[in-house]
């Protein structure tokens, strides 16, 4: 039997094999704190204690709500799971009706929250769910710190209880609900076991590139309460890693600089905003130094893994990397040699011009009904090819059925659906799960995600269109930051575009235009509605003449997970966005 089993055995495994001074690193108060394995484990062992004084059973479910991925998240995890209860982690970006339900449907019964603004919302549907008692990360006035835990649990008299409860736990046994933000309706709750999650840990461990010897950082960004990057906290602890917390989104470029990190998990929207910020600042170089950029970027775009391109390429691969590629590798920290990307499709030009830079992204797949990772790149053993998401993973099996849909087999597919039979049997056939996503596996094993099965429709003339190829090629262009691509049983496909307005006021000031910089003036303005579609002409190209867009509206204003049209994993949510946006969507049927 693996000495680890359950995912509280971890930062155990940890301590015996790997001991880190720097395990969790957050910052506070404007510095780094590091916190080493032990502590981690000895505050974890006095959250138990303490959890088991304020009468917390087996199967009794807690909720964690934090806007940051933080030291103490990680600490409750642990504390939480090694007394038989379940972690119930909420994303903080949804609404306080959305925490109501959440938290009734789990039947939640404590609730620990990160600031502020989190436990306003908390407070306001509090009184009408069962949950005790809510304590705080930060020191709020008016709620009780998650310190009292520490003082609750000091005395180690029950101790052993606690290591009767973890000796009970078993690797089949309920240890996390993850509710799926979901694109539409009431999020669902996806039952994953400790085995479930820890499988998927310990097959996933190979493919992530640590470095051979040192200490290795990671940066930490991505929301802690979505699988993929709870997993990736686990895979880093199996590994002995030093895991920072970034204080941000917005701080990811001033952290990575301070801890120079050797790997991080990005989401492609978040390589498109670094990519176009770096664009930007090309167009403002001038004479040689822009020539050199955009030949740089350039050479970036034709980039094929493994030297494919040969020798006179690579000879100038290594000129562009010494005076262009290295500034990039600098504003990121100057060590990171990998990103792994998840959560959606990425553009292979992204693929290729970060990896012609040196920080190659390593695309996977994978959901949260499968814990996530079903397969994922690693550069090493020729297991990466650009267009694909890598090949699966050990004892997982990827099967394509007849209609193209991608099913999954494994020890990491989902226990099922919290209260919700019905819901579970209708994505199982047998062992395997239906994923809902169409995909293919190529020749040399390489699986590739060729749209979403729902998300496919035919037009009034019956042709199947896909939407996810032709936005992820619109998404290309510097002046499209999102696109949805509509027309079900209309008679040709259209598009709604939000314009990437920071790159457009750029590009009016470049230019000389006198457009009013509004983004209500921008979406209005004939001249930028012409120049995107010089943008929308040349990526139709790459479509058949059905599927191409024959017409698009820009909306007056930006797609944010706040306001309602992304998830808070950045997907977009199809049905909200053609609601808000109904009256763009009959200018273009119907004129």
């Amino acid at each position: 039997m693996t000495e680890v089993t359950r995912l509280f055995d971890f930062p155990y495994y940890q301590l015996k094999h790997k001991p880190s001074q720097s395990a969790l690193v957050t910052k506070y108060d404007g510095k780094w704190t590091p916190m080493s394995t032990k502590e981690y484990l000895d505050k974890a062992n006095t959250v138990s204690r303490a959890l088991l004084k304020m009468g917390v059973q087996k199967n009794d479910k807690i909720a964690i709500i934090s806007s940051t991925n933080r030291t103490e998240w990680n600490i409750m995890d642990i504390g939480i799971l090694q007394t038989g209860a379940q972690n119930i982690p909420i994303y903080p970006t949804i609404s306080a009706e959305d925490y109501e339900y959440v938290l009734n449907h789990s039947g939640s019964i404590y609730c620990f929250v990160s600031d502020e603004e989190v436990l306003e919302k908390v407070r306001k549907v509090q009184a009408n769910t069962i949950v005790k008692e809510v304590y705080s990360f930060n020191h709020i006035e008016g709620c009780k710190h998650y310190s009292e835990l520490f003082e609750l649990g000091k005395d180690e008299i029950n101790q052993p209880e606690v290591e009767a409860r973890k000796d009970a736990v078993k690797p089949d046994d309920l240890a996390t609900i993850i509710y799926t933000s979901g694109t539409t309706g009431k999020p669902k709750g996806v039952m994953l076991s400790h085995w479930n999650i820890t499988s998927n840990v310990l097959d996933s461990s190979p493919r992530v590139p640590l470095p051979p010897s040192g200490e290795t950082r990671v940066l930490s960004f991505l929301p802690i309460c979505h699988i993929f990057e709870r997993v990736l906290i686990y895979v880093y602890q199996y590994a002995g890693t030093s895991i920072y917390f970034a204080e941000a989104l917005d701080k990811i470029g001033d952290n990575a600089k301070e801890i120079n990190p050797n790997l991080m998990s990005v989401v492609p929207r978040l390589l498109e905003k670094v990519f176009d910020k770096i664009m930007l600042k090309g167009e403002e170089l001038s004479g040689i130094k822009k020539g050199l950029f955009f030949w740089a970027v350039g050479l970036g775009e034709r980039w094929e893994p493994y030297g494919k391109n040969g020798a006179w390429y690579e000879f100038q691969l290594k000129i562009a990397s010494k005076l262009i590629f290295s500034k990039w590798r600098d504003a990121l920290g100057g060590q990171l040699s990998t990103m792994v990307s998840g959560s959606a499709a990425l553009q292979p030009r992204l693929a290729r011009v970060f990896g012609a830079a040196g920080m190659k992204v390593m695309e996977g797949y994978g959901l949260t009904e499968t814990s996530p990772v079903v397969s994922v790149g690693k550069y090493k053993d020729s297991h990466y090819k650009i267009g694909t998401v890598g090949k699966p993973i050990n004892n997982v099996e990827v099967k394509i059925a007849d209609d193209g849909e991608i099913l999954i087999k494994g020890p990491n597919v989902m226990l099922g659906y919290y209260k919700d039979p019905e819901k579970t049997a209708s994505v199982m056939t047998d062992d395997y799960f239906h994923t809902g996503d169409k995909g293919e596996i190529d020749e040399d094993g390489f699986l590739k995600i060729t749209g979403r099965k729902k998300e496919m429709f035919k037009t009034s003339g019956g042709k199947y269109i896909i939407p996810t190829l032709l936005e992820n090629d619109l998404k290309q262009s510097l002046f499209i930051e999102q696109v949805m691509v509509i027309g079900e049983g209309e008679k040709m496909p259209g598009a709604i575009i939000q314009p990437n307005f920071d790159f457009v006021r750029d590009w009016i000031d470049h230019k000389g235009h006198t457009i009013g910089k509004s983004e209500q003036e921008i979406s209005a303005s004939e001249i930028v509605i012409k120049r995107i579609q010089k943008e929308v002409d040349k990526y139709n190209k790459n479509f058949g003449k059905w599927e191409q867009i024959k017409r698009f509206e820009l909306t007056p204003d930006a797609w944010t997970i706040d306001a309602g049209h992304l998830t808070p994993t950045m997907k977009m949510k199809r049905s909200i966005i053609k609601e808000k946006y109904d009256a763009l969507y009959e200018k273009i049927y119907r004129p």
